[in-house]
C-alpha cells in the first residue's frame, strides 16, 4: 500500500489532470494530458507508471443524433440503463524522473480513426460537449532511505484521476493529422472489388466512387 509518510515508508501518491489539449505537430493524432503527481513532502527517485484510460460514457447526456450513432455500441437508448457504461480506451506507460513534492508531467495519448476500435467509434459519434475520462495508475515508485539505500514499492490500481475531455479538443487532434479526411479499414478482398468498380466506372476519386454507389443504393 502507498500510504506511509515516514522516510522508510512508501510515499503516498495522488494524481490529478490539470489540462488536456491537442498536439498540432505530431505525426499521428495525439492528445496531451498534463498530469500532476503529488508525493506530499517526499522526495522520489522516480516513478514507472502504468496507466489505463477509460471513458465513463454513462456520465454524460446525449442528443438524439448521437444516440442514433451510438446504437451499434450500446443498443437503443431505452436500453441504456443496462448497456451504457465504461468504454476502455487505451493503456500506456510513463517514466517520471526524480522530483520532490508535486510535479507536472506530460502524458501523450495517440488517437486513431480506426472505427474497429470502440473508443474511436464512440468519440466520432459525439457532436460537442465533454467526455468524462478516468485515468487509473499503477506501477512502481522509487525512493531513497536515510541510509542511502534505494527502495521500491508497487503502486496499487486504486490511484486514479478524472477529467473531462472537450470533444472539440479530440477533433482538433484528428484534424491536425488528417484534415477533413477519415479512413475506413476493410478486408483486402473488399478493397479489390471497390477498386475494380472504381476503374470500371472510370471514377477519379474514392469520394466519387462512394457517392455514386450510395446514390444507387438510396431508396
Amino acid at each position: 500500500m502507498i500510504v506511509g509518510s515516514g522516510a522508510n515508508d512508501p510515499p503516498e501518491l495522488r494524481f490529478a489532470v490539470d489540462a488536456v489539449d491537442a498536439l498540432r505537430t505530431s505525426a499521428v493524432p495525439t492528445l496531451r494530458f498534463m498530469v500532476a503527481v503529488d508525493a506530499g513532502e517526499r522526495a522520489l527517485r522516480g516513478l514507472g507508471l502504468e496507466i489505463r484510460l477509460q471513458i465513463r460514457a454513462e456520465r454524460r447526456r446525449y442528443s438524439a443524433a448521437e444516440g442514433d450513432r451510438l446504437g451499434e455500441l450500446f443498443g437503443a437508448p431505452e436500453d441504456w440503463s443496462r448497456s451504457l457504461g465504461t468504454v476502455p480506451w487505451t493503456e500506456t506507460t510513463l517514466y517520471v524522473g526524480p522530483f520532490e513534492g508535486r510535479r507536472l508531467v506530460e502524458l501523450r495519448v495517440p488517437c486513431t480513426y480506426d472505427f474497429e476500435v470502440t473508443a474511436a467509434k464512440y468519440l466520432s459519434a459525439l457532436e460537442d460537449g465533454e467526455v468524462p475520462v478516468e485515468l487509473l495508475f499503477s506501477g512502481n515508485v522509487f525512493w531513497q532511505l536515510p541510509d542511502g539505500r534505494l527502495q521500491t514499492a508497487r503502486i496499487p490500481w486504486d490511484r486514479e484521476a478524472s477529467t473531462r475531455l472537450p470533444v472539440a479538443v479530440w477533433r482538433d487532434a484528428m484534424a491536425a493529422a488528417f484534415g477533413d479526411a477519415a479512413w475506413l479499414r476493410v478486408h483486402r478482398d473488399v478493397f479489390a472489388r471497390l477498386q475494380a468498380e472504381r476503374s470500371r466506372r472510370r471514377l477519379t476519386t474514392w469520394e466519387d466512387t462512394f457517392d455514386e454507389l450510395l446514390r444507387e443504393a438510396a431508396p
